[in-house]
């Protein structure tokens, strides 16, 4: 189960950096330096996504 984390958390930081070097995914960086609704969301999303895909591979 630690490589499953390790390999989530890996995979949902490329994700993560992935999205806020896309200006198009949001608006404007919040005043709140990544601790804003905004920041919270895009990790969230990245996190689902990255389970998503460890799911599917698992599946292969």
């Amino acid at each position: 189960m630690d490589t499953q984390n390790s390999e989530l958390k890996q995979i949902a930081t490329q994700i993560l950096a992935g999205m806020l070097a896309n200006p198009h995914i949001y608006a404007s960086v919040s005043d709140e330096k990544g601790k804003g609704r905004q920041e919270q969301d895009l990790i969230v999303v990245a996190i689902e996504m990255a389970q998503s895909l460890i799911e599917r591979v698992e599946k292969m």
